[in-house]
């Protein structure tokens, strides 16, 4: 049941950086998580996209 998911910045568009995986029966909805954004040098949102 687990799937790997593509992280993507809400802030600056187009950076996928992180790669993580989820167990989709226990979260349905898309992964939202802060992470650390080297373009921006900050902790930004995350949001999960699909591949």
């Amino acid at each position: 049941m687990r799937v790997n998911i593509l992280l993507e910045n809400t802030e600056c568009k187009g950076e996928r950086l992180y790669l993580t995986e989820k167990n989709k029966r226990n979260n349905p909805d898309r992964l939202e998580l802060k992470k650390y954004s080297p373009k921006l040098k900050r902790v930004c949102l995350f949001r999960e996209v699909k591949k």
